[in-house]
């Protein structure tokens, strides 16, 4: 979960937004559970901007999807 939680403050940071607007953002399309837990052994291994950017690419598709679900 130490993780999950750089992963969300990074995110937040890059976007300029609240860890807790971030966090909202994740949690409502799943990401923190269905990617970054999910692809945590890849993940880790990367650097922390590589990931930054990887969980922001993932949000902005996640998003757009549920999006378009409606």
């Amino acid at each position: 979960m130490i993780f999950a939680s750089s992963c969300v403050e990074s995110a937040a940071r890059q976007r300029n937004i609240s860890t807790s607007e971030m966090y909202q953002r994740m949690k409502r399309v799943g990401l923190i559970d269905g990617f970054i837990l999910k692809c945590y052994d890849g993940l880790h291994t990367q650097s922390r901007e590589h990931v930054t950017e990887d969980v922001l690419g993932a949000l902005d598709i996640w998003e757009s999807k549920k999006a378009g679900q409606k």
